[in-house]
This record gives C-alpha cells, structure tokens and sequence, in this order.
C-alpha cells in the first residue's frame, strides 16, 4: 500500500523533531562564536564574514532540478526547506539542466524554498569509483563505517541521479586550477541571480587520505578555489564524504593551515542526523551556522503527485542569497 503524502510528511516532520530539532537547539548562538572570531579560544577559527543568509531544517538534494510546477507541489507538502542543486562544473553527472535557470532560481525562492549551490569541478587525483567495502565514502556509493550496508552517493549526481560523472583530475598546478573554477562558480551563480554572500559548495569524491601527493594537490586546490570565491564575496563550503574530503579538511585545521572552507557538508548515510557528533570534526569546529549532514541518499519520495529520488540532509548552514 502506498503511503499517501500526508501520512508521509507528518511521518517526516516527526523524523526532524525527534532526531533533528534536539541537535539543533544545541546550536550555540551567533553571538557565541562570530566569524574571524575565535568560537571557543584559540584553535577553532571560522574563516570567512558572517552571512545573514542561513537555513536551520531539512534540505533535499537531487542531479536535476525539478520543474517549478514540481517544486511548488514539494513546498506544500512536503517537510523541506531548502534544495541542493548542481549548478555548474566540469564533472556533474546531470550537467543538462533544463529548469535551471535564472527565472527557476528566483521562483522557487519566492516559494520559500532556500537553496543550496553545487559545484562539481575537478576532482583529488586519487578519487576512487564506488566500491562496496568499509570507509567508501561520499560522493560515491560505499559503506559507511559502523554504517554497515550504507551507501552513498555519485557526487554531483545526488542519489539515483542518472549517468555517471566524468573522470576531471585535478591537474599539475592545482592552485591555478582551483583559483580558474572558483572565478567559474562565482560568475555561473551570479547568472543564476544568486548575489555576492551567497554560499556555494564545492563538491569533492572520495579519496585516498593515506595518498600524500593527492592529498596536497587536493588542498592546494581547495584552497585556491577558496580564495577565489571568498574574494568575490561568496561564501566557500565543502560538500564531501566525512571520511575523505570533510576529515582532510580537519586535519588541515588542526595543522593551522589557511584558506579553508566556511562551512561543511558532510555525508554520513546513518539514517539519522547529526550536525554535531560526528566523528570526523571536532564538536566545536565549523560550529555556528557551518554544517549540514547528509545523513540518507537514494530516498524515492512522493509529495503533491509528485515522486522524485533524493538525498535526505539536515542544515544549519549558509545558502544562496537571491536576487528577485
């Protein structure tokens, strides 16, 4: 028997209040860390301005963007708030994006949905294909650790996304790479109407840690697309598998490096979310406003008449700030 929209999103919006709402009334106030702040003392820096421009509550992701007449039956009835997109980059498995567009982008704002940018450029040297064996990891099917048959997701193609991403190495000057599709993402939002503060994620495959040379090609372009976005006054994120490019990225914190993103979205395919235990991050690291968790992938649900396969996330992050 199909569960029919209602019951489905009343059964969703008891999900967030008894596994999500306690972890976000965690949440420490704006007020208790600021950006360029340290939020608890030294060692624990956020790295760009603050933005205004936040979602708390549960975000969706998915390869293509639904039509309007799709996104308007979805805000009705369904629980979410919020939609990620991959909106530009060499290496999306959906780069045919028919609805996405400038108008689209703008209407579905004006429904209240807040949207979350992809970029799915080039990738770490050493990105692996999916693989069924324990510590796979984001952007790519695998199985999570203590997660035993979880499987995550194509990055950029978001769960059940059709096609399969194109193999885009990073190349041997990473950092002038980097600083190229960071200038590529900046330009690409703002023709979508998405304006200077906006947060735009850049999306990572999972890749080998114990890889030294992939590991400082990676960061190096990382980097540089960081400064690049930041620059031109957006906001940079990271969205990649919390075993590979999200605990890189705590490695390189706790190493005091630079230039690092400002707010992380991590996929754990756990079921259940959590912004603020994972393993992977210190608790008190990308704390305030800086972290969604993609805690389920390949989700086929049912809103409005409407079915679509998505990626389940909760947030607590920056988005894109709209121009109407």
């Amino acid at each position: 028997m199909r569960t029919r929209p209602r019951a489905q999103a009343a059964a969703a919006l008891v999900l967030t209040v008894l596994l999500g709402l306690p972890d976000l009334l965690l949440t420490p106030s704006a007020g208790a860390g600021r950006a360029g702040t340290p939020v608890t003392g030294a060692g624990f820096p956020d790295t760009t301005a603050d933005t205004d421009v936040t979602f708390r509550g549960l975000a969706f992701d998915i390869c293509r963007a639904p039509s309007l007449a799709v996104m308007s039956a979805w805000r009705k009835a369904s629980p979410y708030g919020a939609v990620g997109v991959p909106y530009a980059g060499r290496g999306r498995a959906c780069p045919d994006q028919p609805h996405l567009t400038r108008r689209w982008v703008a209407e579905v704002h004006r429904m209240g949905w807040r949207v979350l940018p992809v970029f799915v450029g080039s990738q770490p040297p050493c990105a692996h294909d999916p693989r069924p064996a324990s510590g796979a990891s984001p952007e790519s099917p695998g199985v999570s650790p203590g997660s035993p048959g979880t499987r995550r997701p194509v990055p950029g193609a978001s769960p059940g996304a059709p096609g399969t991403p194109p193999k885009t190495p990073i190349g041997g000057a990473p950092a002038v790479q980097g600083g190229r599709e960071g200038e590529e993402a900046v330009r690409t939002a703002g023709a979508l109407g998405m304006d200077r503060g906006s947060a735009l994620y850049l999306s990572l495959k999972s890749y080998d840690l114990d890889d030294a040379s992939c590991v400082r090609t990676t960061l190096d372009f990382v980097r540089a697309w960081n400064r690049e976005v930041r620059r031109q006054g957006y906001v940079p994120g990271l969205h990649s598998d919390a075993d590979a490019g999200v605990l890189h990225m705590e490695r390189a914190r706790r190493a005091g490096t630079g230039d690092l993103p400002s707010a992380l979205w991590f996929v754990r395919w756990n079921r259940r979310p959590s912004l603020y235990d994972e393993a992977a991050l210190h608790p008190y690291a990308w704390r305030v406003k800086r972290r969604i968790h993609q805690y389920a992938g390949e989700i086929t649900e049912e809103y409005g008449g409407h079915r679509l396969t998505i990626g389940r996330s909760m947030a607590d992050a920056p988005v894109a700030r709209v121009r109407i």
